[in-house]
């Protein structure tokens, strides 16, 4: 019988010599109030309603990691929603304002819908502008993703060897991963990331070399779960077929 309480490790072998960072990066629950409106850096709460989804996601991140959030109140919910599930709260989560959003402007506020039909998405983009376009009195995705790279660099820098344990948002994941992926911002952003999904980065140095491996990318514990339960549901009543005339 398998054990309830036996959590998933992913197993990655580290080279003799390396010092790995690994990065566990945490999408903030679903927003539900933004009337179809884009809301970018706008400081809205999420919906932490569903207990199952984060007791899926405590099984799969570290207990001894470090923990960073952005200074916006959807991802301090998730993480408390995440500990109010059976995860042993971290001693501190400082707020880093470098892993917000994208600060989207003046989109912020307009219709989601209506902003896509009046500016078609270019193939390659996937994002709500080309990546080196500012948003009207905001940002441009480029100005995002060098400061989530700051940030990065710095915690690497300040806790090389640690589990990271980052809860952020949709843009900031997909920077990190444009960062991974060798410093392609615009293919970070072909990835989707799901709200509540977990992607593993992690960051690997030596003597005289850095690097990035990625052992996964939005990946959805809770669905995995799902999954295990139905398949070990006691069997129904059997059904006898009629009798063929």
């Amino acid at each position: 019988m398998s054990n309830p309480d036996k959590r998933f490790v992913a197993q990655h072998a580290v080279p003799k010599g390396v010092v790995a960072t690994r990065w566990w990066w945490v999408r903030h629950a679903p927003v539900r109030n933004d009337g179809g409106n884009i809301y970018g850096q706008k400081d809205m709460p999420c919906d932490c309603s569903d207990r199952v989804v984060f007791e899926a996601v405590g099984k799969i991140l570290p207990r001894d990691a470090l923990w960073f959030a952005s200074a916006l109140m959807r991802t301090h919910q998730t993480a408390e929603a995440i500990w109010a599930a059976g995860f042993p709260k971290p001693d501190a989560m400082p707020y880093e304002a470098d892993l917000n959003e994208q600060n989207l402007g003046d989109w912020q506020g307009l219709n989601r819908e209506a902003f896509f039909a009046a500016r078609p998405i270019a193939v390659g983009s996937y994002w709500f502008a080309p990546i080196d376009e500012p948003s009207p009195n905001g940002e441009s995705f480029m100005d995002l993703y060098n400061r989530v790279r700051r940030v990065i660099d710095r915690i690497n820098l300040d806790h090389a060897g640690r589990d990271v344990v980052a809860v952020a948002h949709g843009g900031t994941i997909k920077a990190a991963i444009g960062i991974a992926l060798g410093d392609q911002p615009e293919r970070g952003l072909a990835f989707t990331i799901d709200n509540c999904s977990i992607t593993r980065l992690d960051h690997l140095a030596s003597e005289g070399h850095s690097g990035w491996r990625i052992p996964f990318v939005n990946q959805q514990p809770w669905i995995a779960d799902a999954s295990h339960a139905a398949m070990h549901q006691p069997a129904g009543p059997e059904v006898v077929p009629a009798k063929l005339a």
